[in-house]
């Protein structure tokens, strides 16, 4: 499956290597109901690219073939593609341990009144973007009344069950920095949002992770635009913690687009960098004749987002 893409910039960020695949992260699409300015996706309501079934169908294929145990769907907003609960049920029916990166708002929008309930009855890990406890930060971040919808949809998640002792079913936050700067302490900020949101919302959650904002796509232009790319550019690498490299998510997972080509990550994935710096891009089918993907891991200057500080990823802070 020929293909052409980017060559990849110098870079003095180390080479590492892939060390297993337990994670299939799929975009299932770049269709969301917001369009927020820290988004590396670039996502909003406009956009058109979707997974189509068939690319689904070769994702748990290749699940079973290499015997991945979780699936990991983003986008956008995954359930707006229109084959997002098919494949759920499918990845269930298999015994796949299935996360879903939810933007809380959507369970606000009509026609996607089910979710709450079709999350709780597949019993699917949530992983819920609420980028601050603030609603002046969050609405700045996200649009106004987006903070407002976030706490009905987790106040709704908590109903059914997510966060509650016993009830298996879990919920995790995402927190994501305001502006060019790194995430404080993620321990000590999941204090503050376990205090502020219960005492305020009687809201619950099991944990709370920090992601740090990624210099590409829409985030990136907005750093550019404001004469602020390289300062952060200098932050990320001046940060760099060596010890947070054994961590790294793409030791572990391969990142999927909607079309079903492969990346060593979700960033990578956004810049059109190959999964393992393959001189042609990898599709999911092609790992169907493979013991395994590419050992390599494709790298560049960004890369130093997610080993600045304590570290991050898509599971929070890789170190305290």
């Amino acid at each position: 499956m020929k293909d052409t893409t980017p060559l990849l910039q110098s870079t003095d960020f180390p080479a590492i290597q892939r060390d297993r695949v337990d994670t299939l992260q799929l975009n299932l699409g770049y269709l969301c109901n917001l369009a927020c300015i820290h988004c590396h996706v670039a996502a909003g309501p406009n956009r058109k690219e979707l997974m189509s079934r068939t690319t689904m169908e070769d994702a748990l294929a290749v699940a079973d073939h290499l015997q991945v145990g979780k699936l990991d769907l983003t986008g956008g907003s995954p359930e707006m593609n229109p084959d997002f609960r098919w494949l759920v049920e499918q990845a269930r029916e298999r015994g796949l341990h299935v996360m879903d990166r939810l933007n809380p708002t959507i369970m606000e929008e009509p026609g996607y009144e089910w979710v709450g309930e079709f999350l709780a009855a597949q019993r699917i890990e949530v992983i819920a973007s609420l980028p601050c406890y603030s609603k002046d930060n969050v609405d700045a971040q996200r649009g106004n009344g987006v903070f407002e919808a976030s706490i009905k949809a987790l106040q709704t998640l908590n109903r059914l069950g997510y966060g509650m002792e016993g009830s298996g079913l879990v919920i995790n936050l995402v927190y994501n920095p305001l502006g060019p700067s790194l995430p404080p302490s993620q321990s000590q900020l999941q204090a503050d949002y376990k205090q502020l949101l219960g005492e305020e919302f009687g809201i619950v959650f099991n944990q709370l992770f920090t992601i740090t904002n990624m210099p590409i796509k829409r985030f990136g232009a907005i750093l550019l635009s404001k004469g602020q790319f390289d300062d952060y550019m200098s932050l990320l690498k001046n940060a760099y913690q060596p010890a947070n490299l054994k961590a790294v998510m793409c030791r572990s997972l391969i990142s999927v687009d909607y079309r079903g080509y492969l990346y060593d990550c979700d960033f990578n994935q956004m810049l059109g960098l190959p999964l393992g710096d393959q001189e042609e891009r990898l599709h999911l089918r092609d790992l169907l004749s493979r013991s395994g993907p590419p050992r390599k891991i494709n790298v560049a200057d960004h890369c130093y987002g997610c080993t600045a500080g304590q570290g991050s990823s898509c599971g929070g802070a890789l170190s305290a």
